[in-house]
């Protein structure tokens, strides 16, 4: 039998685990009586950890949230997922949080097993980040959690925003989702005045406090990660082409990453292919790797390029 502080760090790694335990469920894992569970959970709630419990036949504990954070019990895995996070924020477009992180990250480690040391500190010794081409923009971390908890509370937000190219604005929208790809945030919601979807970059909302009034989610159009991908890729592209494929749309869509564009059916095996890129180079090689025949007519400079490849692909076969 496992003596008593033992049986409360056990008794609380169960209760951590997000669901309900009956008495008789917790006595059986700690091998112990049902008066002696019910002793140990009173014996948590004077240490200040919320145990809750309900009566009759479907009752049981589950631990609940509090005034103040408890101490936490993780396992190996969880402990290591929780390091390399903090490490990783704490190198993030998040403002203000990379000195938490590292306060966090240095407590954790005092107490990690020396087993678990070793294999953060190889995993961060041996980790070389590469930097990006160009830093993303800052993010302010207020800013960043009113959005969200606009989303959860569904409350109506007006902001002031700048557009790519630097004209501001001001808005009302419906928050709906927050999207972090790569080094930048994007806030998805409906614009009431414009009535339809439109997608934010969070580094250039300024919001007008008071958020509400409350609304009533409207459903989304589409996967906003796919909007966001499509988005943020058709905004860098340089050039842009109409393909038309000779494959059923279908086919063509399998074939492409939803970033790399569009697919429009014409008929049964023909489809437009609205992509781009940010070189006629690149533009040419995944048309290359389609694997279908296509027609290209627009833009000018991509059907020059096109027929020089042509020409050397064929002397390159002799």
């Amino acid at each position: 039998m496992l003596e008593t502080s033992a049986r409360l760090l056990r008794l609380l790694a169960l209760l951590q685990t997000p669901r309900e335990w009956t008495g008789t469920e917790l006595a059986e894992r700690l091998e112990v009586s049902t008066r002696t569970v019910r002793t140990d959970v009173e014996r948590l709630r004077a240490l200040g950890y919320p145990v809750h419990g309900t009566r009759g036949a479907a009752g049981g504990y589950r631990l609940g949230a509090g005034a103040r954070l408890p101490p936490l019990l993780l396992d190996d895995e969880e402990a290591v997922a929780v390091a390399v996070g903090l490490r990783t924020a704490a190198g993030g477009t998040v403002a203000g949080v990379e000195e938490a992180s590292l306060r966090a990250l240095a407590k954790l480690e005092q107490v990690l097993p020396s087993r678990l040391r070793r294999r953060i500190g190889a995993l961060h010794a041996y980790t070389v980040p590469v930097p990006p081409d160009r830093p993303g923009p800052r993010i302010d971390p207020e800013t960043l959690t009113a959005l969200a908890a606009a989303c959860r509370d569904s409350e109506r937000l007006r902001f002031d925003y700048r557009g790519h190219d630097g004209t501001p604005s001001r808005r009302t929208a419906e928050p709906y989702r927050l999207v972090n790809w790569g080094r930048r945030w994007y806030l998805v919601a409906w614009d009431t005045d414009r009535a339809d979807w439109r997608t934010f970059r969070v580094d250039r909302i300024t919001l007008r406090p008071p958020a509400g009034p409350r609304f009533t989610p409207r459903e989304p159009p589409e996967d906003v990660a796919d909007r966001i991908r499509r988005g943020v890729s058709s905004a860098a592209w340089r050039y842009r082409a109409d393909v038309t494929v000779h494959a059923p749309a279908e086919a063509v869509a399998e074939r492409i990453n939803p970033a790399v564009g569009t697919v429009e059916a014409l008929d049964a095996d023909t489809c437009v292919l609205r992509t781009g890129a940010d070189s006629l180079e690149s533009l040419a090689v995944h048309l290359g790797l389609l694997g279908c025949d296509f027609t290209v007519s627009d833009p000018p400079e991509l059907v020059e390029l096109l027929r020089a490849l042509s020409d050397r692909y064929r002397r390159a076969t002799g």
